[in-house]
């Protein structure tokens, strides 16, 4: 490490190959080395003994709306980012929607990409959009450098974001397949939504029934028979319907290229336990029973599901009213991801290591940033968080770093406290005290 500027030591650092104490070697914002605890370090480097706290990987994060422009009210570049950053998060993926415009041209990326350039406090990449009428711009979006294409089946909750109905989705798959790029969808079924019980009102009991897992599972059906029959490449977003993971694991063994995320609410929130008027909980596909969330833990042990993701979908206050009919849909969790995870991760017998492999490695494979991201490795970029693990707090949303202070996990005690964050080894989080912007501006070609 004669190189190195910088040296991380800690007793238990996370790395591929499993958790030990170790010191990292860092020079010019690269991992170096992953050397021996008591390795000497070299006069000219400077020394991070972080003791018996864990170093783990920065997560990567490719689920987020940041809004930003457009509907900067509900969150921007500048709130996201520090609030990603406080909660060990150094990489994230911009969803298309709901910002205006959304990110379905090329001239609508550069405006998004200008807007986030001096805001960034960590690293931020850009989804693409697929509409009934731009299959013309996928491939120039591809070429411009964004990591895949989201798509709606059902209506998105904004007009200027339509879904794709079947022929829509064959097209835009099949252009996508045709350059080997990356289809993200939103899995429910607009038939199944509309054939369902729609009654407005505060009992979460009836918005949970107007969105039943038959809608999610047949959409999901739908989309491996259009991905198989096209080789194409689809990832699942947000599931939330365990009934879905036996066909899911039937097409992989199948050949068919498919992948899939769950969120943190998912995993740690239930149905039994929402009260009535509260939509802060209020997210689409929901928060479903406790049964299927044991299933969906199941799913995440055996590799069915892949990773996790926030899926922050933040709005303003007045937009979460009593009514669960019309409220806005969307958890706001950017900044607790990581302890909300790990608390319930703790209590089901997985380790850090698990969490880890959920929230970092794969989601960075998926976006195909794994030679840089994901990993405490000798060439990944120096991306870091330090967690006291067995530290609790109680979320207080004033607290947040997010625009909006709604929050599901609020008055919750979780485990896992991020002690600081570290971005190709320069410190931009540590105890509260923010650096300024640091982050960087991702493309696929990079």
């Amino acid at each position: 490490m004669s190189d190195a500027e910088l040296v991380l030591r800690s007793t238990r650092v996370i790395t591929p190959e499993g958790t030990r104490a170790a010191s990292v070697a860092v020079a010019a914002g690269t991992i170096t080395a992953v050397l021996p605890y008591d390795a000497p370090v070299p006069e000219t480097a400077r020394l991070e003994d972080l003791g018996d706290h864990v170093l783990l990987p920065g997560l990567v994060d490719t689920h987020v709306h940041v809004n930003d422009p457009g509907r900067t009210e509900w969150e921007g570049f500048w709130t996201a980012t520090r609030a990603a950053a406080a909660g060990g998060i150094t990489t994230l993926v911009d969803m298309p929607l709901n910002s205006l415009p959304p990110t379905t041209t090329v001239a609508h990326l550069r405006t998004k990409q200008q807007v986030a350039a001096d805001k960034a406090h960590i690293d931020v990449g850009f989804w693409g959009g697929a509409l009934p009428d731009n299959v013309k711009d996928l491939r120039p979006l591809h070429e411009a450098g964004v990591f895949g294409f989201k798509a709606f089946l059902s209506p998105s909750g904004v007009d200027e974001f339509p879904h794709l109905e079947r022929e829509p989705l064959a097209r835009a798959m099949a252009e996508i397949a045709a350059f080997d790029g990356l289809l993200i969808v939103h899995a429910e079924d607009p038939h199944r939504l509309a054939s369902a019980p729609q009654q407005p009102g505060p009992r979460y009991a009836d918005f949970l029934a107007s969105r039943p897992r038959d809608a999610e599972d047949t959409a999901i059906g739908l989309l491996i028979r259009e991905a198989k029959a096209r080789h194409a490449r689809v990832h699942i977003l947000h599931l939330s319907s365990s009934d879905a993971l036996p066909m899911i694991a039937e097409a992989r063994a199948q050949g068919v290229r498919v992948t899939v995320e769950t969120c943190p609410h998912y995993l740690t929130l239930t149905a039994e336990e929402v009260p009535d008027g509260a939509s802060e909980f209020k997210c689409c596909p929901p928060i479903r029973e406790a049964a299927n969330q044991d299933l969906l833990w199941q799913a995440l042990a055996d590799g069915t599901i892949d990773c996790v993701v926030t899926d922050h979908s933040p709005s303003t206050a007045d937009l979460k009213t009593d009514d669960f009919a019309t409220a806005w849909g969307g958890i706001s969790g950017l900044q607790l991801s990581l302890a909300a995870v790990w608390t319930e991760a703790r209590g089901r017998g997985h380790g850090l290591e698990d969490v880890v492999r959920w929230m970092s490695t794969r989601t960075s494979e998926l976006v195909g940033l794994d030679d840089r991201k994901g990993a405490i490795a000798a060439g990944r970029d120096a991306d870091f968080a330090v967690l006291a693990p067995d530290e609790t707090f109680t979320v207080d949303p004033a607290a947040l770093q997010h625009r909006n202070h709604v929050t599901a996990y609020a008055g919750r005690t979780l485990h896992g406290v991020v002690k600081s964050t570290w971005l190709r080894g320069q410190r931009i989080v540590a105890d509260g005290e923010f650096t300024e912007p640091k982050g960087r501006l991702l493309t696929r070609t990079d």
